[in-house]
């Protein structure tokens, strides 16, 4: 989806704890940085003060009797803050915004993991978001076990090092991450022209070739690189 005139870019990344996100999202920014483009880089949930409350709750452990629904309406929470508060204003103001999940993750967890179904989400992707559409989805999707194997690890190494516990969806049996996983690629499937799948165990590098390839050019598309060299 081509940006809006006079608006920045919105891109953002998907896919499982443990696909790799935070390490592609890091070196895009830095080569942002090398073309001199101007950025923020935020998460959901989290990014903005009541976000990472709504994050400690919604990822804790001991957040383990949340309802689904209640689930829902914490994520939406979280991003109506986001969109008001980073979002909406740097995009306004002819930034890229780089956000580490959206609401594909929403449909994905909630709407697939949950079985809540995608028209919930949609709807409240329309009522509380204004129904705001990345210009760009990168979505990371290698093998579904080696996945939730490297989150898994991770968090157990956080929380022994500094005592932070966000294991609550990784300690959903495996069932709940293949419906996670087949979501992620129904909503590919229905939105191609937005979305760019990068599939299999590929390394750290031959990944990152392929986000710079999308996001330049979808960059280029918004006349945003040539604009601002």
């Amino acid at each position: 989806m081509a940006a809006e005139p006079h608006r920045g870019f919105f891109l953002t990344f998907e896919g499982l704890d443990g696909s790799g996100k935070t390490t592609q999202i890091r070196r895009l920014a830095a080569w942002l940085v090398e073309q001199e483009l101007a950025h923020i880089v935020t998460r959901q949930p989290g990014g903005t003060t009541t976000g990472d409350r709504i994050r400690n709750l919604l990822l804790d452990s001991k957040s383990a009797g949340l309802a689904p629904r209640t689930e829902l309406a914490m994520m939406f929470a979280d991003r109506a803050q986001t969109i008001h508060e980073v979002i909406s204003p740097a995009l306004a103001s002819g930034q890229i915004v780089i956000c580490d999940r959206f609401t594909d993750s929403t449909e994905a967890y909630q709407g697939g993991g949950r079985q809540l179904g995608s028209e919930i989400v949609l709807e409240l992707h329309r009522l509380i978001c204004g129904d705001l559409q990345p210009d760009l989805t990168i979505l990371l999707l290698p093998d579904l076990a080696a996945s939730l194997k490297r989150a898994r690890k991770r968090n157990t190494r956080e929380k022994a090092a500094n005592g932070t516990d966000e294991s609550r969806f990784e300690s959903e049996p495996d069932p709940f991450f293949r419906r996670v996983y087949d979501q992620y690629r129904a909503i590919a499937a229905r939105e191609p022209g937005r979305v760019v799948v990068i599939e299999g165990n590929q390394s750290v590098e031959e990944v990152f070739a392929q986000v710079i390839g999308a996001a330049a050019a979808r960059l280029g598309q918004a006349n945003l690189i040539e604009s601002r060299r």
